[in-house]
């Protein structure tokens, strides 16, 4: 079985993995149908985030279920099922108040890129479907795996309510999801800040009302002008740099 494997920045090789195989009585092994590059792989790619030798990638994944451990109740063989990228049991105190991605007993899924995953915690981390989906909707279904359900976490827990005003800061995957989430929340008002044109047309088309392309001071600016003065109502930070997040904050709500 071959894989992908980050050596160093912009150092990707594909090669020789060992085929994963039930470790755990909670463990289900899948074969992917799809899996994909995420932004947040971009980071050690880059170099700017340091990694400690050799890495094998992939988070973001979907498939069919051909091996299940002895625990597993939730999903079975043949089923297709879509998984997080982190693993949780859905059992714990952090996963009963709905913060899966915090379970006490959390890995972080790293070897999706592969023909074949081991996937822990089976049960919490993996949901399947009701039927195994045309190829067309495999795409769309990877995107739940993760750029989609944190784009909708994002807008819950920015609180966003119906015929509310909302900001959202970052036009990649996560972001223009996240202006799909608070438009699907009720969201009266979203204004997207972006400066690249054809995810300013996937924002429109996700439910964007304004584009903003200025930065920094004369971002808050625009956007308290739109706002007279007020600021809006939730903001959705969706790069995770300190630079965006201090584009985010002055553009809240004032209060």
């Amino acid at each position: 079985m071959r894989g992908t494997v980050l050596y160093s920045p912009r150092d990707i090789r594909f090669e020789d993995r060992e085929p994963p195989r039930i470790e755990q009585p909670t463990d289900a092994v899948v074969r992917i149908t799809a899996t994909c590059v995420c932004g947040s792989d971009l980071w050690p790619y880059r170099g700017l985030q340091p990694i400690n030798g050799p890495t094998p990638m992939g988070h973001e994944y979907c498939g069919i279920v051909e091996e299940v451990g002895s625990a597993v109740k939730s999903v079975k063989r043949g089923q297709f099922v879509i998984g997080s990228f982190a693993t949780s049991d859905n059992t714990c105190p952090n996963c009963q108040i709905g913060y899966q991605s915090s379970c006490m007993r959390r890995e972080f899924i790293s070897r999706a890129q592969t023909p074949v995953l081991r996937v822990p915690l089976a049960d919490g981390t993996l949901v399947p479907t009701p039927g195994v989906p045309s190829d067309d909707l495999v795409p769309s279904l990877l995107t739940t795996s993760d750029v989609l359900g944190t784009g909708w976490f994002a807008a819950d827990a920015a609180n966003v309510k119906p015929g509310s005003i909302v900001v959202v800061v970052g036009d990649g995957a996560v972001g223009l999801l996240g202006v799909l989430s608070a438009k699907q929340m009720g969201a009266e008002r979203i204004i997207a800040m972006s400066r690249h044109e054809k995810r300013q047309q996937l924002a429109c088309k996700f439910g964007a009302t304004d584009i903003v392309t200025e930065r920094g001071d004369e971002g808050v600016a625009r956007i308290m002008d739109m706002t007279k003065g007020v600021g809006a109502d939730s903001v959705l930070e969706c790069v995770g740099t300190q630079q965006s997040m201090m584009q985010a904050i002055p553009a809240s709500l004032i209060v």
